[in-house]
């Protein structure tokens, strides 16, 4: 069993509560005293890699390989490194992963981190040799054969690591292969509950099934949002499902336009007597109630139904989202027009009919202009 010197423990524990420039310090005073420890210049790769220095990384595993060459941890580290480095990438990292699963052939990360460079590297040669702009489904799964069968390997080795599970995922949703990619994703989510992207990825599923409503893709959304509240894609996903629902608002909106024109007779028609205008007080009160029961039960009631991230989520869209005010506006414009049409005494209709097409023209026509921003 090897030893681990007192300082690398402390710095680990440094480490793990993000305190590098402390860590640092400490395995720099500690390589001052013993240059050949492998171990520290590993800490030292970590700490610059958690910082966002990927170079200074890379040439801490440089370090740590020439004292130790061959060294598994080593390999990963520099592995790491190179793959955080734009020019370099996965396609510098992949011999080194190789090499890392030579070195140790027993341990799942180096064939699951392979099968991730490989899965991209083999993507990448693919269309630069046959010139494809888009890859298709039926090709990518003899060109991710062997990125496959290394995934296969690192879930033999690995069967309980959520790493090992994204990698495969990964690989199946691109040759796809859709059942194993969700039996992946639900074995992620069954290792880490919280699993943002895999949660995300299930939730979009349900959320965009056939049949689902925009209020029940939003309950679903503010639900994985309420085990993930910093997922992007989720709040993305929840936004767009709000979007959806305050839509379905203007419809509501139009028919209390075509209610008060039916009322009060707008148009004529053939064989049939208009209504003597102006309409009786009593009628005019009487067109409340209809209105009253479909903002109630087609609004009020619906809103109060939704959790309660969905009820926020209404709010905040309406006041970060231009498209979202449009809408409120226009509903609101609408149930104006309405209700000038359906509580003013007209004793003339061109007025009234005017009302009627200013309340029901643009937010019809804008009804379908804005469809693609409910996507």
């Amino acid at each position: 069993m090897t030893t681990v010197h007192p300082a690398i423990e402390k710095a680990q524990a440094l480490i793990d509560f993000d305190r590098y420039d402390q860590a640092l310090a400490l395995l720099a005073q500690h390589l001052a005293e013993n240059p050949d420890d492998t171990g520290a210049w590993i800490k030292i790769g970590y700490c610059h890699l958690n910082t966002q220095q990927p170079e200074r990384a890379l040439d801490a595993a440089d370090e740590a390989l020439k004292l130790a060459p061959g060294d598994f941890v080593g390999l990963i580290l520099r592995a790491r490194a190179l793959t955080r480095i734009p020019d370099r990438a996965w396609r510098e990292a992949e011999p080194v992963l190789r090499e890392a699963v030579r070195a140790d052939p027993h341990h799942w990360l180096g064939y699951a981190m392979l099968a991730n460079a490989v899965s991209r590297m083999s993507m990448v040669r693919h269309a630069r040799a046959t010139g494809a702009r888009e890859l298709r489904h039926e090709d990518m799964a003899e060109v991710l054969r062997e990125a496959a069968e290394l995934a296969r390997e690192a879930l033999r080795l690995g069967p309980e690591e959520v790493y090992a599970h994204e990698v495969a995922q990964q690989i199946a949703d691109f040759s796809g292969d859709r059942t194993l990619a969700e039996q992946l994703n639900r074995a992620i989510l069954r290792i880490d509950p919280t699993h943002a992207e895999a949660l995300a990825r299930q939730t979009r599923k349900a959320a965009e099934a056939p049949g689902v409503r925009a209020t029940q893709a939003a309950d679903l959304y503010a639900g994985g949002l309420a085990a993930v509240p910093d997922s992007a894609e989720l709040q993305r996903g929840l936004d767009r499902a709000t979007y959806r629902m305050l839509r379905g608002v203007r419809w509501l909106a139009l028919l209390c336009v075509g209610l008060a024109g039916a009322m009060v007779d707008l148009f004529a028609v053939d064989g049939e007597v208009q209504r003597e205008l102006p309409l009786p007080l009593g009628q005019r009160l009487w067109y409340l109630v209809p209105m009253t029961a479909i903002w109630l039960v087609g609004g009020l009631l619906r809103y109060r139904r939704r959790r309660a991230g969905v009820r926020l989520n209404v709010r905040s869209l309406i006041r970060r989202h231009g498209w979202s005010r449009v809408v409120v506006a226009q509903a609101a414009w609408a149930v104006l027009c309405a209700l000038l049409i359906a509580e003013i005494p007209w004793t003339e209709r061109p007025l009234p009919q005017v009302l009627f097409w200013a309340g029901l023209v643009p937010t019809f026509a804008t009804v379908w202009f804005d469809r693609p921003r409910a996507r």
